[in-house]
């Protein structure tokens, strides 16, 4: 396999820190240190799942940044805060001048566990107006409902916000910003109930291990007659039946059920490479293998000195290639590691945008023998 790239200058560092990434994952990943994890890993109960509360409020503070006060989209919140905090104004054009105050939305995810009162999670806020860069910003106590109209509060939001991304500076994130009102929890568990596996573990063989490994729980002889509790019913539903005895403690039974072991040797899960070119970082299983495939970058160029210089001691001539050679090893079937092309990828200091790009391109052209996923 030859791969012909022209790389980008000054990454050495981030590249550095992907590989030491990737090397972590293959010890982590490595049959030794992976061979088994519990049911509550690999699954979520059927109906508790995320819920998102959303909202809308102003933030101040901002140094000049926010939104014209000339906009009826800001100036009627800002005159309505006004007047609920005894500072009404008379008209609408006595906020024109403000550059200080943003209108915006708001939003958090509730885990799948639901949330108590006084629980605290994060908030991500985003600009609705003009606005350019909330930096410095505190956002005023809002309310957050839940998604459908009608929906009553279910959280409130107040604090300052943090800038993630310096390019993106119209959103940020209050950290532990919004405290539960009200519980909100997730449906009770009846006599039986569904695990559904997580989208990563899905198959067949994964279902069909995850329900043995609970049936094996209330199953002392594998011959017994007894009506098993557990069964695959698609790649990713596990059906649990809640026997008689244990139903007067059903949260004893879930909890047995969830902390039950499953050995991943026998899930047969497939080859599998995580990318998130945002935070740039690449994940692998320590087996992803990439068949015979010829790449070449966007931007190879060759650069050729006529007449070729000669070199000496004080000027010796340095040779500097674009090109990696990746070659596989004749008893893989002529298959080569995805670790080799990482490393070809260092050594050219590819950013990992770009080889996120060149990673898509080779499954697109079936080489890539696992399952790509893109966060």
């Amino acid at each position: 396999m030859v791969i012909a790239i022209r790389p980008r200058m000054g990454v050495r560092a981030f590249i550095s820190t992907l590989a030491i990434f990737v090397v972590v994952a293959g010890v982590l990943l490595s049959p030794s240190t992976a061979s088994a994890t519990t049911v509550k890993e690999l699954v979520r109960i059927k109906g508790q799942g995320e819920s998102i509360l959303r909202g809308t409020g102003l933030v101040v503070g901002l140094p000049g940044t926010g939104d014209s006060g000339k906009e009826p989209a800001l100036a009627r919140p800002l005159a309505e805060y006004l007047k609920n905090s005894g500072n009404s104004i008379a008209k609408l054009d006595e906020v024109a001048a403000t550059k200080s105050v943003a209108l915006v939305t708001l939003s958090c995810v509730i885990k799948e566990e639901g949330a108590r009162a006084d629980d605290t999670v994060d908030v991500y806020v985003s600009t609705l107006g003009t606005c350019k860069n909330l930096k410095g910003g505190r956002l005023i106590l809002a309310p957050l409902m839940g998604p459908y109209k009608g929906d009553p509060a279910y959280a409130m939001a107040e604090g300052a916000i943090s800038i993630d991304d310096d390019t993106t500076p119209t959103s940020g994130r209050i950290r532990l910003g919004a405290r539960v009102l009200r519980d909100i929890l997730m449906p009770a568990i009846g006599d039986t109930f569904d695990l559904i596996l997580r989208p990563h573990f899905a198959g067949w063989s994964s279902s069909t291990q995850v329900a043995a490994s609970i049936d094996s729980l209330y199953r002392a002889d594998p011959l017994s007659t007894a009506p098993i509790i557990a069964k695959a019913v698609d790649e990713r539903t596990v059906r649990v039946i809640v026997p008689q005895a244990e139903r007067a403690d059903r949260a004893a039974f879930v909890a047995d059920v969830m902390s039950a072991d499953v050995n991943t040797t026998l899930l047969r899960l497939p080859a599998m490479v995580v990318v998130n070119a945002r935070d740039g970082s690449i994940v692998m299983t320590a087996d992803v293998e990439i068949g015979a495939v010829a790449i070449t970058h966007k931007d190879l160029t060759i650069t050729t000195t006529i007449p070729p210089p000669q070199p000496t001691q004080l000027d010796p001539l340095v040779q500097r290639s674009h090109w990696s050679t990746l070659q596989a090893p004749a008893p893989s079937g002529g298959n080569a590691k995805l670790a080799d092309l990482l490393a070809a990828f260092k050594q050219l200091e590819i950013p990992v945008s770009e080889q996120v790009d060149v990673l898509q391109m080779i499954q697109k052209a079936g080489k890539l023998h696992a399952r790509l996923v893109v966060d």
